[in-house]
Parts: C-alpha cells; structure tokens; sequence
C-alpha cells in the first residue's frame, strides 16, 4: 500500500506539472491552429535562464525574469517568424513545420551551451522530504503539486474571465465571425503564444528539480511526454489537457513504480507508456477525451 501511495503522489506531481506544457500546446492550438513542436526549447530555455541567473538575482528573481523572457520569446517567434508567412488558419500546417526548424535551432544552442553539465536551478526546496503518515513526500512534489494548481486555476480564470479569454474562445469556434466582430487575432494569437512559454519556464523548474538530477540538454524532450497528454484529452480543449495530463502522469508513475511486475513488457515499457495509452483512448475516442465531433455538410 506504501508503494501503491507514493506512486500515486509521483503521479499526481509529474500530471501537474504535464499540465502546465500541455496547456501551452492547447493554448497555441486554439488560438493559432499551429502544433508547437519547439516548445521543449521554449521550456529548455527558460530553466537554462534560472540556472545561469539564480546565483545573482537569487531563486525568486531568476525565475520571474526567466518566465518573462521565455514569454517573450516564444511571443517573438510567433510575431516576427510565423505571423510574417500567411497568417491565414488554413496555413497552419506550414507554420507547424517552421517550429520544427525553430525547435532544431534553440536546441542546438542551449545544448551548446549546457554540455554535458548537471545544472542546478538554486529552487529553495532542494532534497528535503516531508513525512505525510506512511510515506514520505519530496517537497518538491508538493511545491510542483501547489504551484501548477494555483497556475492552472490562473490560467482557467483568464480563459473565463478576461476579455482576452473570451476573444480567444471566439476566435476558436470561427476565426472569420470573429474577425468580423472586431477581435484582432494577430494580437490573441501572439498573447496565447507568450502565455504558453511562461507556462514552458515554469514547468522547467519542477522537471529539473529533485528527484530529477538536474537540468541537462535532454530535459526539453520531456516536454514530448506532455504532447501525448494534450492528444488524450482533446487538442483544443484545456480541461482535456488537465485530464490527459493526469491520466499520463499517474500511468508513468505507477509502471515505473511496478517496474518488476511488468517485466514481461520491456524494461523501457515506462518510456512508451504514455504514447501507449494515449492510442488505446483514440481507438476508442478518435477526437480525445474531451474533444468534440465535428459537423460535416453533406
């Protein structure tokens, strides 16, 4: 039963913090129709920003200027690169190639720049466990448990209550009714793209964090196991990508946690394990958890 807990607890942290990249792939979806496959550099980037600047500005500082600049990062790949090609939704296939390139160019120099270093991000938990009844907790599971839910709650709260949510969901259903209702897309697209990177920074923080060893040029890839996460909840649904991201986090967390009981299946069957349940949900929900059916005239 211990084991069977502390798997749930790994789970529960490592979905939280899924659900922080999977929203940024939501996010872009909706609003721009463009699959963002440059968002592990995005996430690379800012805990590469953290770890170099911590020493200076301290946790707290390295953090938020590391947010803000991934955001504006990401803001800027959108405005000047993709926005300056055919801005038109129908074109988005095109755009979603363009950050394939994109990713290939960050990742090769962040990973220049990293090498083969362990680099520490300064985070003021560090190895520190908490005792909760019969199993003991990482703080940085409870801190990465804590944070995403107050970011995520923040991020539903915009979509719901702001009037850049609203144009956003407008823009979602019909990119040309709300075109024509004065929404300025080219403005929402860019703000749904600097919200994605922020949320990218911030997941790097937690994704680097102990049990983690630290940040290396690999920990981008992770970004890739929330991709799944969006898929099985439906892409442009943000409630589906919080679902996905849980149902993907527990999964990983209970195969690794069972490892020798499932042997049988591989020993790098924890690896695959996501991408094998999120086909297993589209056979049966080919639009997703949360996503719905589409209407065809005929």
């Amino acid at each position: 039963m211990t084991a069977l807990l502390d798997s749930v607890l790994a789970g529960l942290a490592l979905g939280a913090v899924y659900a922080l990249v999977a929203l940024g792939f939501v996010v872009v979806f909706k609003a721009s129709g463009v699959l963002n496959f440059a968002h592990g550099s995005l996430l690379l980037f800012g805990g590469y920003l953290v770890a170099v600047l911590h020493d200076d500005l301290g946790f707290a500082g390295a953090l938020a200027l590391a947010v803000v600049a991934t955001a504006a990062l990401a803001g800027a790949l959108d405005r000047l690169l993709l926005q300056r090609g055919d801005p038109d939704p129908r074109a988005a296939h095109v755009q979603t190639i363009v950050t394939i390139g994109v990713d290939i160019v960050l990742l090769t120099d962040l990973s220049r720049r990293i090498g083969g270093d362990l680099l520490s991000l300064g985070d003021p938990w560090g190895d520190a466990v908490t005792r909760l009844g019969p199993v003991t907790v990482a703080d940085s599971r409870i801190a990465a448990i804590v944070v995403s839910a107050v970011a995520i709650g923040a991020v539903f709260a915009l979509f719901r209550y702001t009037s850049w949510g609203l144009a956003l969901r407008a823009a979602a259903e019909d990119t040309e009714a709300a075109a024509l209702m004065g929404v300025r897309l080219s403005r929402v697209r860019t703000l749904a793209w600097c919200l994605a990177g922020a949320l990218a920074a911030l997941a790097a923080v937690f994704l680097a964090s102990f049990p983690a060893p630290g940040l290396e040029r690999t920990t981008g890839q992770i970004a890739l196991k929330a991709f799944p996460a969006a898929i099985l909840g439906g892409l442009a649904s943000p409630p589906g990508a919080l679902a996905g991201s849980l149902l993907i986090g527990l999964t990983e967390a209970l195969v690794a946690g069972y490892q020798s009981e499932l042997h049988v299946l591989g020993e790098g069957f924890g690896d695959v394990a996501p991408y094998a349940v999120m086909v297993a949900v589209l056979l049966v929900r080919p639009t997703g958890l949360f996503g719905a059916k589409g209407a065809a005239r005929v």
